[in-house]
């Protein structure tokens, strides 16, 4: 199968690559300087590659920075899915694209109601969230309105190697391993009593490919695992097995001026479709993202 993949250089975009790969599809990725909100630059790249699955990943994805240029974060995440999909129809009608929205879109959702389904109020409590609460908009547009192939997911928080610590496990990482390296033991954190679903993006990645093949076109699927971890634990988990003696210390700088307390995954559309299922516990996520961040940042 022929693929092409917007934001391929990025940390989801890469396992995606090796995932497509190991299957034997012909992957052709898209990257900065390409403007995916560009109809004309997104044309040229879909008339050339005449791709059968197109997965848009490209987004400003960080949560807490769309507060600071949220029309940054309209631009690429809002304007970037009408021009893709709009260019994907003209010059590859036939493709299926894979939409990856997020679950963030569901905002603040009490713990009463969790795991939280496709059919839950759409309530976004952030920049991002809005933006791609905006772009699944477009996308169902896309499919009533034209008949296009587009599936939409709304992964739950990922976790793996190579992720850039502006995300919550790595920042932790990268903290604890600096900190003992210069002998600190004092952590900046931010809040540390939220829950949330975390998967592992190699098992993300599978499901996103699962879904281009069978899911069906103008669906919402939930990726997750079903599961909610607070991020006390998660980084009391770091902390013991990097620098024990450290303690952490809330940072002002890093609380969010507004943070959802938990959120939790159905994803028995998802495994209704496809039978996808996640394979890699959370121990091994977290032993492999501190083995990448000792090799990364040269630290033991």
């Amino acid at each position: 199968m022929r693929a092409v993949i917007t934001g391929a250089s990025g940390f989801v975009g890469r396992h995606l690559r090796t995932h497509l790969e190991s299957q034997g599809d012909e992957v052709i990725g898209v990257d900065l300087p390409t403007d995916v909100a560009d109809y004309d630059t997104m044309r040229e790249v879909f008339a050339a590659s005449a791709p059968e699955a197109i997965y848009h990943l490209a987004a400003l994805a960080h949560v807490g920075a769309s507060w600071g240029n949220p029309s940054a974060v309209i631009h690429v995440n809002v304007e970037g899915v009408g021009a893709t999909l709009a260019a994907a129809r003209d010059a590859a009608p036939s493709a299926t694209v894979l939409f990856v929205s997020s679950a963030e879109v569901y905002g603040i959702v009490n713990a009463s109601e969790m795991p939280i389904t496709e059919a839950h109020a759409v309530t976004p409590a952030s920049p991002y969230a809005v933006s791609k609460a905006a772009a699944e908009l477009f996308a169902t547009h896309a499919v009533r309105a034209f008949g296009q192939r587009v599936v939409i997911a709304r992964p739950f928080n990922h976790i793996g190697p190579g992720q850039a610590p502006t995300f919550f496990v790595p920042a932790m990482v990268q903290r604890l391993l600096e900190a003992k390296e210069q002998g600190r033991t004092e952590i900046p954190v931010g809040i540390l009593t939220t829950r949330r679903d975390f998967t592992d993006v190699r098992d993300v990645v599978r499901a996103y490919r699962a879904l281009a093949l069978h899911g069906q076109a103008g669906e919402i699927y939930n990726v997750a695992s079903g599961k909610d971890y607070a991020m006390s634990d998660i980084a009391d988990q770091i902390r013991a097995e990097i620098f024990p003696e450290a303690r952490f210390d809330q940072d002002p700088q890093l609380v969010r001026p507004v943070d959802v307390p938990v959120l939790r995954g159905d994803t028995r559309r998802l495994r209704a479709a496809t039978s996808w299922e996640p394979e890699i516990s959370l121990a091994t996520s977290v032993a492999d993202i501190i083995a990448d961040g000792r090799a990364r940042w040269g630290v033991n």
